[in-house]
């Protein structure tokens, strides 16, 4: 749980904090919001006062206290505010409208067979939020914004989608951009795996955890990172490139330049590849009657959901995946020591079991600190649409989490308030007078 600062001119960040309580919980009352933020009473009844007034808080309810009169309890109100989060995946198109407490009321999929120019997206992207919002009867007024979840890299300050593989031709798109002028509405973007990673948190299993670490399987491999209740995005803003963490170094080369990272041993392309190698020599099974039917329905779901159904290639593909995983899994839990790691992403189908058994057991015999805690090792509820829940997450976590660069920005404000105001220049009467 974030710590409140009962410090004055913090106002901002304590009712993000004070919100954030509220929002994690199933139900919570002042006195409890006190005990968890480290805020006093007093403070934490301002702030929710406000909250109420604002219409992003409601009443519901009272549950028994230690003493005296009942507590009241608090919820958000889901219906305060909507957000339209957008997944632009090579082949995918997912647009959902959420809710203040992250739950989808509508969405909408589309095939991308084959992908076109960045204009045509984006006027599909338009076409996708005005049906959302017509089909869930939200007028646009009580929509805070969209969030644009895309692969990455990406530049988030400037909204430019920068090379990303599998996308010939959108070198530098500036796309937030072109879907704010195409709707009308601000749009923030991210890393679709970023995304998925404020998702879990706004509305899955990272909203009881200051930290964890989410591995998200889609088209290719990424990463999110939550620590200490911050998200996590490095210097140039792509941190946690897990699907780029080296596994087998004379493994194939990866479209990054290097050779046996995680995401060309593990995504959905390099499986279909590697059972396709094998289906050609002649196996018995399943999998290999369907291939002789017709090779091209031997795609990624098959192969996932005949490995689940025990076919033997298929289980040995995806059992092989799934150790490149475990190793990289290791890794990164040896590195951050988070007590939680969430698979998520739509490329875990229904070989998310087998993925999340081989990982959770590596984690639990070759981490270092195996002996000192125990790692927990989830599928996320939302895994098949994390990256579209978590892109209108995006717009709430802007607009509502408790951040610690406000609360250095305010600080700083504070700091300069309290120093002695600086002589005026000898001679600078037009400066001064331009300022008036």
């Amino acid at each position: 749980m974030q710590q409140g600062t009962n410090l004055p001119r913090i106002g901002s960040y304590n009712r993000a904090v004070v919100l954030g309580a509220i929002q994690v919980s199933d139900g919570i009352s002042r006195v409890q919001i006190a005990e968890r933020t480290g805020l006093t009473a007093q403070a934490v009844s301002v702030i929710v006062r406000r909250l109420l007034d604002d219409g992003l808080v409601v009443e519901d309810g009272s549950a028994p206290s230690r003493g005296g009169k009942p507590r009241t309890i608090l919820r958000v109100d889901p219906s305060a505010g909507y957000a339209v989060g957008v997944h632009f995946d090579p082949g995918r198109l997912h647009c959902v409208l959420a809710d203040l407490a992250g739950r989808p009321v509508a969405a909408t999929v589309a095939t991308l067979r084959a992908v076109p120019e960045p204009e045509a997206v984006i006027r599909r992207m338009a076409t996708a939020v005005r049906r959302v919002l017509a089909d869930a009867g939200v007028p646009a007024r009580k929509v805070l914004g969209i969030g644009l979840a895309c692969p990455g890299p990406i530049d988030p300050r400037d909204g430019v989608l920068l090379s990303p593989p599998r996308l010939e031709g959108w070198e530098r798109v500036p796309v937030r951009h072109m879907l704010e002028r195409a709707t009308g509405f601000q749009v923030t973007i991210d890393n679709d795996a970023t995304a998925a990673a404020i998702g879990e948190r706004w509305s899955g299993l990272g909203r009881s955890v200051p930290s964890f670490a989410y591995l998200y399987l889609g088209s290719g491999v990424g990463g999110g990172l939550l620590l200490d209740g911050q998200i996590y995005r490095g210097r140039t803003l792509n941190a946690a490139e897990f699907g780029h963490l080296t596994v087998a170094p004379d493994g194939p080369r990866c479209h990054c330049g290097n050779r046996g990272c995680v995401e060309a041993l593990c995504c959905p392309e390099a499986i279909v590849a590697a059972a396709h190698a094998r289906l050609a020599a002649g196996p018995a099974g399943r999998l290999a009657a369907a291939w002789k039917r017709d090779p091209r329905r031997v795609g990624h779901a098959q192969i996932c959901a005949a490995a689940a159904a025990g076919d033997p290639l298929a289980a040995e593909v995806i059992g092989e995946v799934a150790d490149h995983l475990a190793v990289a899994a290791v890794g990164i839990i040896n590195i951050l020591d988070v007590e939680l790691l969430i698979l998520g992403g739509p490329a875990l189908r229904e070989a998310g079991e087998i993925y999340r058994r081989t990982i959770a057991r590596a984690i639990g015999s070759l981490t270092i600190a195996r002996g000192l805690r125990t790692v927990a090792v989830e599928i996320s509820p939302i895994a098949a649409d994390a990256a579209a829940i978590g892109a209108a997450s995006l717009v709430f976590h802007a607009a509502y989490a408790p951040h610690l660069t406000s609360l250095l920005r305010e600080g700083s404000y504070m700091s300069e308030r309290r120093q002695p105001p600086e002589a005026p220049p000898a001679q600078a009467p037009t400066a001064r007078g331009a300022r008036s």
